[in-house]
């Protein structure tokens, strides 16, 4: 099943269409890559997928990946007591403050890492599954190529700059495409909002979960190399799309790119239709008082006589 997923994937990927919307009109975006996919797998818009790229933390797809499979075979538990260490504790920001010697459920720490991007709590998950957060990135690196994901390089857990670390738009959306797919109990991860953690509520504003595009699962990912990135499963009509945006200027951008791509892919595939521009209406006539009319009309009488035409 999943090498038949990865063969069907590779093989439309290869017919990639331009970055242009309906009407020949550009779709103008502050991404370097982009990738949707339609729920068969067929290419609704690409821009250069295949073009290397750092993944910041949608690398912890891969760890929340490995994750749901340790949960699936019972080899972890949610409430299972994760001992923190300090190796972990001191993972570069962002953190979600664990302490070393802590003792946190499984559960927060999976909420840490897909909510709170955190990777103190993706190191702490690596350590816990593997024993060290090197044996777990072997792990990582062996399912790459059991899912075909075959540009992509995985260096740690949590996505900061690590040596060859890289991926593609292509690898992106076939990884998160499992993720939602082998392991639904992913979903409610990466679609949530907010966790308590020691009193403290750690909370993300996602503005496309507020938006009509049918937004389920999200995962965002930033460091100064790699720009803003969105790995995105959208369900729409009972149908899942795909979505990795990659290398965005801004935060606010990457969520505004997501927009239009999906707008666009939406009515690809025929689920609505994208409006052309309308001229804005023109403005109602001034309304009139009962006065200004009798003002004009008192004008009117006291005009003198038109000349008469002979």
């Amino acid at each position: 099943m999943v090498r038949l997923f990865v063969v069907l994937t590779s093989a439309i990927l290869m017919m990639a269409v331009p970055a242009w919307a309906q009407n020949g009109r550009p779709v103008h975006l502050s991404a370097e890559s982009v990738l949707l996919l339609a729920p068969d797998g067929t290419v609704l818009f690409a821009k250069n997928p295949s073009e290397g790229h750092a993944p910041a933390s949608l690398v912890k797809l891969m760890t929340l990946y490995l994750a749901c499979e340790d949960l699936e075979a019972g080899r972890v538990a949610w409430e299972e007591p994760v001992t923190i260490s300090r190796r972990a504790a001191e993972t570069p920001r962002y953190r979600m403050g664990l302490r070393a010697g802590d003792s946190v459920p499984f559960r927060t720490l999976l909420e840490g890492v897909a909510i709170a991007s955190a990777n103190d709590a993706a190191t702490a998950v690596a350590e816990h599954l593997a024993g060290t957060e090197e044996a777990f990135v072997e792990r990582m690196n062996a399912k790459t190529v059991e899912l075909g994901l075959h540009a992509t390089r995985f260096a740690n857990a949590h996505g900061l700059p690590g040596p060859g670390q890289g991926s593609t738009a292509q690898d992106m959306a076939k990884l998160i495409g499992h993720l939602v797919q082998d392991y639904p109990a992913s979903r409610p991860l990466l679609g949530g909002v907010s966790f308590n953690f020691r009193g403290r509520v750690h909370a993300r504003r996602i503005p496309l979960f507020q938006d009509p595009w049918g937004v389920q699962a999200l995962k965002t990912g930033f460091t100064r190399e790699a720009g803003y990135n969105l790995a995105i499963a959208a369900w729409r009509a009972g149908q899942r799309f795909l979505l990795i945006v990659l290398g965005s200027q801004t935060r606010s951008l990457s969520f505004r790119d997501a927009k239009e791509v999906l707008r666009f892919g939406f009515a690809e595939a025929g689920i609505e239709t994208i409006e052309e521009p309308r001229r804005p209406a023109a403005p109602p006539p001034p309304k009139r008082r009962p006065g200004d009319r009798r003002r004009h009309a008192v004008l009117a009488v006291e005009l003198p006589p038109a000349p008469s035409r002979r």
